[in-house]
């Protein structure tokens, strides 16, 4: 396996706010903040391992299974956006991951972006094991990326009403 440098978090994916995805609000459309994590899940799978060129020889892809956002602060019409990116877990078929959005300028965290996608077999269309490597590879960003502190976002669950400890 090659040697790899472990950026942590991960912090390449970038994208602006397209006049397409602007709702009657003035500012980005719920379903367009998907596209833009969905967009920068794509540079981080690559930097995984999962590139094309891994899809294509090993006939295998990924499908999303869950995913929760979180809406922070509005961002508009060509706002430049930056990605921060982390492994949270993984296991033989799964990757849990976690992401956040900035403004690229003004710096403010404008949204979390909480995902569990799982390896497919595209023959088969069905969840398969990901080969050694991967598994060796995404164990090596886990390690460097459990260093960073846990965001409250992650395993968040939604809910009307705060959720209250009991006595006992």
């Amino acid at each position: 396996m090659e040697k790899m440098t472990i950026e942590t978090p991960y912090a390449q994916a970038r994208a602006v706010v397209l006049p397409q995805w602007i709702d009657h609000n003035g500012h980005m459309n719920v379903g367009y903040y998907h596209v833009a994590f969905d967009q920068a899940s794509d540079a981080l799978f690559d930097w995984f391992g999962l590139t094309p060129e891994f899809r294509s020889s090993n006939r295998s892809s990924t499908f999303a299974l869950e995913t929760h956002l979180n809406f922070l602060r509005e961002v508009k019409e060509g706002d430049p956006l930056r990605f921060e990116a982390r492994l949270v877990d993984f296991d033989h078929k799964r990757i849990h991951f976690y992401q956040e959005m900035f403004h690229a300028t003004e710096g403010y965290l404008a949204a979390t972006y909480e995902s569990l996608s799982t390896h497919m077999n595209m023959d088969l269309r069905k969840t398969a094991s990901m080969p050694q490597p991967l598994q060796e590879r995404l164990a090596l960003i886990k390690q460097a990326h459990d260093r960073l502190p846990r965001p409250w976002q992650i395993g968040h669950v939604i809910s009307a009403r705060p959720v209250r400890a009991t006595s006992t």
